[in-house]
C-alpha cells in the first residue's frame, strides 16, 4: 500500500476517532488523544497488520488506558484568602469553538436561532416561541432538527450522508 493510500485511510477514520475520544476522555482532552493516536499510528505505520480502522481504535484505547494509569497532578490545599489565577484555555478548546461556530453558521437561520436561544441563552421553549413569534411546537421541531444537523456537521459527515435517524449497529462476528 502506498503512503498516500495510508494517509487517505487515516483521514477517513478521523471523525470516528474524534467521537470515540470524546466518549473516552471527554471534550477537553479528546483532541489531544486524537493527535497522540495519529502521531503514534503514523510512526508505526510499517508495523500495522490488518485494517486501518480497528488498528487506530486499538491505539487510541491503549493510549487512554496508559494516560489513566499515570499518577494525577500534585494538589495544593487552598484557603479562602488564596488568589486563584485566571483559568487557561484547554488545549484544543479554540479549535472546538471554531468548529462549533462553523457548524452553527451552516444551519438554517431558524434552527440556529432556536439552538442559540435554548442552549446559549438557556431560555425556556415558551420564551423562545414568544421571542421568535412562532408556536412552541415549531421551537421543539427546529431544535430537534438543528441538533441532529449539528451532530452530523461536527462528526465530519456530509449533510444527509447518514439519513435522518440514529446510526445503525452492525453485528460483529
Amino acid at each position: 500500500m502506498t503512503t498516500q493510500e495510508d494517509s487517505r485511510q487515516l483521514q477517513a477514520c478521523l471523525p470516528g476517532l474524534r467521537r470515540y475520544a470524546r466518549a473516552l476522555a471527554g471534550a477537553l482532552h479528546a483532541d489531544d488523544l486524537v493527535q497522540d493516536t495519529v502521531e503514534r499510528a503514523w510512526r508505526k505505520l510499517d508495523q500495522r497488520v490488518g485494517e486501518m480502522r480497528p488498528w487506530l481504535f486499538s491505539i487510541m484505547h491503549n493510549l487512554h488506558v496508559d494516560q489513566m494509569r499515570r499518577p494525577g497532578l500534585a494538589l495544593q490545599e487552598l484557603d479562602d484568602d488564596t488568589v486563584l489565577p485566571a483559568p487557561e484555555r484547554a488545549p484544543g478548546q479554540a479549535i472546538a469553538i471554531g468548529e462549533m461556530d462553523a457548524a452553527l453558521a451552516r444551519l438554517p437561520l431558524g434552527q440556529r436561532e432556536v439552538i442559540l436561544l435554548v442552549a446559549l441563552e438557556q431560555m425556556p421553549y415558551e420564551q423562545v416561541a414568544s421571542t421568535l413569534d412562532i408556536p412552541v411546537g415549531t421551537v421543539m421541531s427546529r431544535l430537534s432538527r438543528g441538533r441532529d444537523k449539528l451532530r452530523t456537521l461536527l462528526d465530519g459527515r456530509p449533510a444527509g450522508s447518514q439519513g435522518s435517524g440514529p446510526p445503525t449497529l452492525k453485528v460483529v462476528k
